[in-house]
């Protein structure tokens, strides 16, 4: 696509018809409701592009009631990390020896530990595990900032690190993890168990809404890992946590922290009360100014590891657009995607919770089969919805932007932008455009992402979207059903 280009000449272009070539299963214990405590916000639809869109987010976030003690075991089966991205290592010391390792055995790990990281199919580290693990991993702890892309071993990288740093023997809680949302942290805890699983006396819990302790509980569990406002609780307000005596601290998704209402005064104040000699971890899948000011009130004194701006959208990742002048111009080219879909299957992401009721009842009307989900919805319906995608019972799973980050569903091979991503300015949201399209080409493999352009000012945000990655995004056509088929 070429800067400038207008409306008409976009109709066009499209005319010519430019063409180019696991969430695991899903264990739900659930017990008897109670009123949800905790956090009261998570990143949830949170860049919307007008004030009734903004309205719905906050509601989206106030609805989601969790069922009580809902701690489920989203086990990973086989993890997978072939990723060879490349890393720019930036160190405040440059005189600090960096170096890499090529196996596992390397590291040094306890043989429980390093037999857990086999059994879950690794088999060499990545590019990100082989650079940032020895610093990790070495005494005297080191402390990272490292940006890193879902999919290329980031969670395995710190789960190992908390892991190796826990004695089981000692029962009291030795590492926090925060993560935005509740889908992230238990996912982040179901590495954690599958990895551990050979250290019999590990014990993990989760600081999340809806699980409740009684009042003077002193937490026995090695790991804990939950949300910010759940975490603050336990931790500052009700003292579950020993604070002097934790010597890991996580913080996953930090743009997503710093973007979400009160997550970020949230996780600071956690980070305050821990001491000096606790290492301390922050990723991120983007690092703007925002968020590495973010970061370094965090993390003192870290070792950098950055990803070029250049290698931020994913080379695995074939990115196109189709105009789509009317509502039912949309639909009928997601129509036509959807009967090219013949291995694998898509996501849909709407902007709104409106928007995305309507598709799904639209397309089930029509006799498919469609999954949606929102942040209205219970934890417990969220996660059957999930399982049910994962099981193929649906092919398209219809979401907004509660789906954007962190969760893995390796057969997901299509991301289709119903509607492009905008902030609360109108502005393309091209962070939240890179964990959307992220969703597809998990672990290294190939991927499509197609975006409907509806409008003139659709493709001014598309435009935006180019020049900040500095990648075209070419014109597709839908009503080609073989050509498209290849492509899929």
């Amino acid at each position: 696509m070429m800067s400038g280009l207008n409306w008409d000449k976009a109709i066009e272009e499209q005319e010519k018809g430019e063409l180019a070539s696991k969430v695991e299963n899903i264990r739900l214990n659930a017990t008897e409701k109670q009123n949800a405590s905790g956090d009261k916000t998570e990143a949830s639809n949170q860049n919307t592009g007008d004030t009734n869109a903004k309205e719905e987010d906050e509601d989206e976030a106030a609805k989601a009631a969790a069922d009580a003690s809902l701690l489920n075991k989203a086990l990973h089966n086989r993890l997978q990390d072939i990723s060879q991205t490349q890393l720019e290592v930036q160190q405040k010391d440059p005189t600090s020896p960096l170096y890499s390792v090529k196996s596992f055995e390397e590291l040094h790990l306890k043989p429980d530990l390093l037999k857990g990281v086999y059994e879950m199919g690794f088999n060499a580290p990545s590019k990100i595990q082989e650079t940032a693990l020895p610093l990790l991993l070495a005494d005297p702890p080191k402390n990272m900032i490292a940006q890193s892309q879902s999919g290329t071993g980031k969670t395995a990288a710190f789960v190992l690190t908390m892991l190796s740093r826990v004695n089981v023997s000692n029962n009291w809680p030795q590492a926090i993890c925060l993560a935005p949302t509740l889908e992230l942290a238990m996912q982040i805890g179901a590495v954690v168990e599958q990895m551990g699983k050979n250290m019999t006396q590990l014990k993990i819990i989760y600081a999340v809404r809806g699980n409740k302790l009684p009042k003077g509980t002193k937490i026995e569990h090695h790991i804990v890992i939950g949300t910010p406002g759940t975490m603050l609780d336990w931790c500052i307000k009700f003292r579950f946590v020993e604070m002097s005596k934790i010597s890991v601290f996580v913080l996953d998704e930090a743009d997503v922290m710093i973007a979400t209402q009160g997550h970020q005064d949230q996780s600071i104040r956690i980070q305050r009360k821990l001491p000096n000699t606790c290492q301390m971890m922050l990723f991120s899948a983007t690092y703007e100014d925002s968020v590495m000011q973010f970061a370094n009130k965090i993390v003192s004194d870290p070792v950098v590891i950055r990803l070029r701006r250049e290698e931020e959208s994913l080379d695995n990742i074939k990115q196109f657009y189709v105009l789509c002048p009317t509502e039912k111009d949309k639909y009928e080219a997601l129509s036509n995607i959807y009967g090219a879909v013949t291995i694998g299957q898509a996501m849909i992401f709407c902007q709104t919770k409106r928007t995305a009721s309507w598709l799904a009842e639209k397309m089930t009307r029509d006799g498919h089969a469609v999954g949606l989900l929102s942040g209205e919805l219970e934890v417990s319906q969220r996660l059957a919805v999930l399982k049910r995608f994962k099981d193929g019972k649906e092919k398209i799973l219809i979401t907004t932007n509660v789906m954007a980050r962190g969760i893995d569903i390796e057969q997901v091979t299509v991301v289709v932008n119903f509607d492009l991503p905008v902030d609360v300015s109108g502005q393309a949201d091209c962070e939240t455009y890179l964990h959307r399209i992220g969703r597809t080409g998990r672990f290294g493999k190939n991927g499509l992402a197609i975006n409907f352009v509806d409008r003139p000012r659709s493709m001014d945000i598309l435009q935006q979207i180019e020049r900040h990655f500095g990648r075209k995004i070419l014109s597709l056509s839908t009503d080609d059903a073989e050509e498209l088929e290849k492509i899929v």
